[in-house]
């Protein structure tokens, strides 16, 4: 397919969304002289490189450069590798993670499976030739020492590069030391597996053994004569791996960490710091109960230090559960309908915010990120800001509009802003909360500025955002995309430029672009997002539905060409659309579903529907291809084009190639887009870029010819 160089789907691919070249990943030193941040070197540029910015004089330094390390070699990624990427979603080059020790004056990373290290107040870099392929190198925090990840084996090296030697090396090669299961790094976003101890004589080791997962097969149909790879992937029902920790000392010596794992097996938060002793969250199978245990680092014994219960399920936040200087146990939790935070047994805030993480504990005060919670007079809709928070009060520090978050320590925060008026983000550095230096970003102007409102629709106020033409004079009713991810995690609805992008670039071409937040996705309050317990399906749709027919009130919608797109989730929900209401939606764009909900991990599933064998008529009811839509209505069949990435091993490709069976065993056209050697990211160029422009064709050929616009059944010119 021929492309334009400079068209918006072309440079949205090429830039990975306009995020190349915007500075991210900060640390702030403790005596707050320097903050390390990743940083590619142009907004086209893929290969990140490790930064420095010198306060106060706020000079910007190259602390490490990926073609100089490399010597211009290319780089190679292994397999264990590429998981971790796909895991976080990482789709960028270079240097994009890194790790340093408690001053900030050494920071660790991988090149090509190869470990470095970079003198981060002093300068200069070194490579450290130890076994590989290297994954997750972390300092100790006097920086003396390295502990990292090779073939399954924590090991540990001198910062120098000496004395190289395996702490815990695997039995099996279904065991590794050190490295996060796969439903922790994707669902819990637990991606680490070790811990040092704050005084850098021990760590906390976790022990995965995948041999009880069940094995599956990721073929790659193009190319024949390549042999499958084989995943563990613990599916709705089925075996989980097996997780153990251990307190390693620097001499190999090792003790068990003890707490009741047969009835809490998910190993959620692991936190270590000198306010007190290690402290893990550990989880339920049905994630309805859990425990803060503080753990015993001579012995491994574990002793409560606070249980919570829900009769939906308890969510996991970041930053929390950790120790305050005072020795406090800090978390969030759900309490008398709104999420807090609490430290010790009190809350500190109430209804006013929905507490969303903790960005840092300090002596005087807790640092968190929050949206509008139940009890605010005002809702800021889509906007999330930054917060002060100590037993005096609540004091908001991002002052515009907008999403913000921030990293903090000695004095030094580092606020990153973005806003529905300008593209990017914003990074400003304050010194005691004044601004005293900006971080440059290197990132492209997409050239586009999204025509979005911000509003509310219906009877639930569901947030919404309503993105018209840029050319548009409001004459003619316009045909409707509904663009939504729709599902837990997964807030569209910000105030914030970037994120309208791709919505604005399809109201260009003619539609008018509805995004709708129902329930079930984050940011409102924990009612909201829990009223989806065993039904992801009709809640969530009918929430769509209502914010459509209540927005064709007030905006020129053309209710009789109605499309929705998709990706995961919003994949699933634009299916479930044209298949449950064919008579509000005319044609879906189905990217990457999850069609037979019992083909998904567990931590996810069971969060929501709970155990398919305790509740298989709840997943009987939720998945699309035992959907009765499948075989009924007869009429009317709406038109249907499924795309799935066949190198996918988070949604496999098996949930759209069995939808699509259903569908032609039911006699319904559809129209089914493979992409080979494509994840569930999809970062290819050319497939980011022309994945949008045959969505627009399949939009444009499938979509009814224009006719009078109705609202709710009735002529809007009639009346």
């Amino acid at each position: 397919m021929t492309t334009e160089a400079d068209s918006f789907p072309r440079r949205h691919a090429r830039t990975q969304r306009f995020t190349l070249g915007a500075p991210r990943a900060f640390s702030v030193a403790p005596d707050g002289s320097r903050v390390a941040f990743l940083r590619s070197g142009s907004g086209t540029d893929r290969a990140g490189s490790l930064w420095v910015l010198d306060l106060p004089e706020g000079a910007e330094r190259l602390a490490a450069d990926p073609p100089a390390l490399l010597r211009g070699a290319s780089e190679e990624l292994s397999a264990e590798e590429r998981a971790r990427r796909e895991r976080s979603r990482e789709g960028g080059a270079g240097i994009v993670g890194y790790a340093t020790d408690g001053a900030l004056e050494l920071a660790s990373f991988t090149l090509s499976g190869r470990l470095f290290t970079a003198g981060l107040r002093t300068g200069g870099t070194r490579e450290l030739v130890v076994p590989g392929p290297v994954i997750d190198p972390r300092p100790s925090p006097d920086g003396r020492h390295i502990a990292y990840v090779a073939r399954g084996a924590l090991r540990v090296v001198g910062a120098q590069g000496d004395a190289d030697r395996a702490l815990a090396e695997p039995e099996s090669e279904d065991v590794s030391y050190g490295l996060a299961e796969f439903v922790a790094a994707e669902e819990m976003t637990r991606s680490r597996g070790f811990w040092w101890a704050p005084g850098s004589d021990r760590l906390l080791v976790a022990r995965v053994d995948d041999t009880p997962v069940r094995r599956w097969w990721i073929a790659d149909p193009a190319h024949p004569e390549r042999e499958p790879l084989h995943v563990r992937y613990p599916a709705a029902g089925t075996a989980n791996a097996d997780v153990r920790l251990f307190v390693y000392g620097l001499d190999g010596a090792r003790t068990e960490v003890a707490w009741d794992r047969s009835r809490y097996p998910y190993l959620a938060r692991v936190h270590w710091s000198e306010a007190g002793a290690p402290l893990l969250l550990v989880q339920a199978r049905d994630q309805r109960s859990q425990l803060y245990l503080a753990v015993d680092p001579d012995t491994g014994a574990t002793r409560m230090v606070h249980a919570d219960e829900d009769p939906s399920w308890l969510e996991l936040f970041a930053g929390v559960p950790c120790w305050s200087p005072s020795g406090h146990l800090v978390r969030i939790a759900d309490e008398g309908g709104a999420r807090v935070l609490a430290v010790g047994e009190r809350p500190l805030t109430s209804g006013q915010l929905h507490i969303r993480a903790v960005l840092d504990v300090g002596a005087d005060d807790v640092l968190v990120s929050a949206s509008s919670g139940p009890e605010a007079q005002a809702p800021e809709i889509g906007e999330v800001h930054v917060y002060r928070v100590n037993e005096l009060g609540v004091e908001r520090l991002s002052q515009e509009s907008g999403v913000h978050g921030a990293v903090r320590s000695g004095g030094v925060t580092v606020l990153v802003s973005a806003a529905l008026d300008r593209p990017g983000t914003r990074v400003q550095v304050l010194a005691d909360g004044k601004p005293a230096v900006s971080v440059r970003s290197y990132a492209e102007d997409p050239g586009l500025s999204p025509r979005v409102s911000l509003t509310e629709g219906g009877a639930r106020r569901i947030p919404c955002a309503v993105l018209m033409p840029r050319d548009y004079h409001g004459d003619t009713p316009l045909p409707v995309l509904m663009d939504p991810y729709g599902g837990p995690h997964g807030q569209r609805v910000v105030a914030a430029h970037n994120a309208h992008l791709t919505s604005q670039w399809f109201a260009d071409q003619g539609f008018a672009v509805v995004v709708a937040d129902g329930r079930g996705t984050p940011g409102r309050s924990p009612a909201w997002e829990k009223a989806v317990r065993d039904d992801l399906a009709d809640v969530v749709l009918q929430d769509q539905v209502d914010a459509l027919h209540a927005l064709a009130e007030r905006y020129p919608l053309d209710l009789g060409r109605v499309a929705i797109r998709g990706w995961s989730f919003g994949g699933y929900l634009a299916a479930l659309a044209v298949l449950r209401r064919p008579d509000v939606f005319h044609a879906a764009v189905v990217g990457a579903p999850v069609t037979d909900l019992r083909l998904y991990d567990t931590h996810y599933q069971e969060r929501y529907l709970g155990h398919p064998d305790e509740q298989p008529e709840v997943y009987r009811h939720n998945s699309l291809i035992d959907d009765a839509g499948l075989v009924g209505p007869a009429e009317p069949h709406r038109p249907m084009m499924i795309i799935h990435g066949l190198a996918d091993d988070n949604v496999v490709v098996a949930h759209s190639l069995r939808l699509s069976s259903a569908l032609l065993a039911a006699g319904r056209a559809h129209e089914v887009l493979p992409l080979s050697g494509v994840t569930h990211m999809t970062p290819q160029e050319t497939v980011a870029e022309n994945l949008l422009r045959l969505q627009l064709d399949f939009l444009r050929r499938s979509l009814p010819a224009a006719g009078p616009a109705l609202v709710n059944g009735v002529n809007k010119k009639a009346t």
